[in-house]
């Protein structure tokens, strides 16, 4: 009896261990790079640096990228794809067509990557560590990003139609959306914050400015001159997200929203008289705690279904398979 039990005792430790490496390889580290490719931090900052220095904009949109790629099949540089004869990526999809930009300047981050390393870091790892990048240059939380994901060898053009929530999302719709991939009502109030650069197209807040009434008049008058009515007039002309301050990453996107200058109607519904206008009113009220949480939710969605291990590939350049 004695000597079954040891033996039964060495089995299940052997499957306990198995079990503990499987999930430790599975783990995003933010050391995972540490002796592989020591430089990649600064080789990857010098590029965002330099892209952002000639056009401050290009920080919301590195932002982006990574939010668009996570919530597509999870963090895996998917949305990087370009579409080929035989393949239809997420670029076309309704979210990113026209409207997601950056890809050139992860193909500089990329390339400069290679060259000190090789066939090493994934592209997905470049979106995660690109996206804090870009929000500390422009003022924002610096964080350890954790690494190790690797990439996609496929995208899919429906997930990202019906993953991304549009700007004209209502607020449960926006609850759903975060809560389907893992992220609370508090993360999504903090995370899009990530409003607080950038710029949205006209085509995506004219039905706000012309048609709502939860709205500042001064600001609506404001943006109309710079949107016109007419659907197929001006759709691409620009305004800024944070009509205070577009290229430093703050609160004030909170103080617009209290201010009813929410530029898109997902802003807007996140203090409209529901359940998220008392994070809304604390992040408006305390800048720390905003940076905190943000930082919090920025680490939750990267750890979106990652490939990691053996599943996917280091792709060598990011818009193609190898």
């Amino acid at each position: 009896m004695a000597a079954f039990s040891s033996s039964k005792a060495i089995v299940v430790g052997l499957a306990l261990f198995v079990l503990f490496m499987g999930s430790s390889r599975a783990q995003l580290s933010i050391d995972f790079y540490s002796e592989s490719c020591p430089w990649l931090f600064p080789t990857v900052e010098s590029v965002v640096q330099s892209a952002i220095s000639k056009e401050a904009r290009m920080g919301a949109s590195l932002l982006r990228l990574f939010f668009h790629d996570c919530f597509v099949n999870g963090c895996d540089g998917s949305i990087l794809l370009d579409d080929t004869p035989s393949f239809t990526g997420e670029k076309r999809a309704a979210p990113n067509f026209n409207s997601v930009r950056g890809f050139d300047v992860v193909d500089k981050i990329k390339s400069a990557v290679e060259n000190i390393c090789p066939s090493v870091v994934s592209c997905a790892d470049i979106l995660a560590i690109t996206a804090r990048d870009s929000v500390y240059i422009l003022g924002g939380p610096v964080w350890d990003v954790k690494l190790g994901r690797r990439d996609a060898r496929t995208a899919s053009q429906a997930a990202a139609n019906n993953s991304i929530p549009p700007p004209t999302s209502n607020l449960n719709a926006l609850i759903s959306s975060f809560n389907a991939v893992g992220l609370s009502t508090k993360d999504m109030v903090a995370l899009s914050g990530s409003h607080t650069i950038g710029q949205a197209r006209c085509t995506n807040f004219r039905a706000r400015i012309y048609n709502e009434t939860n709205i500042d008049t001064s600001f609506v008058q404001m943006r109309k001159r710079n949107c016109p009515s007419a659907t197929g007039s001006g759709d691409n002309n620009l305004a800024p997200l944070d009509l205070q301050t577009p290229t430093t990453f703050d609160n004030n996107y909170y103080k617009n929203l209290v201010s009813r200058r929410g530029l898109l109607h997902s802003d807007q519904q996140l203090f409209n008289g529901g359940s998220t206008d008392s994070i809304v009113t604390t992040y408006n009220n305390n800048p720390s705690t905003f940076n905190s949480d943000f930082v919090t939710g920025m680490i939750k969605m990267g750890d979106i279904k990652p490939l990691t291990g053996s599943n996917g590939e280091i792709r060598k350049n990011c818009r193609r398979v190898n």
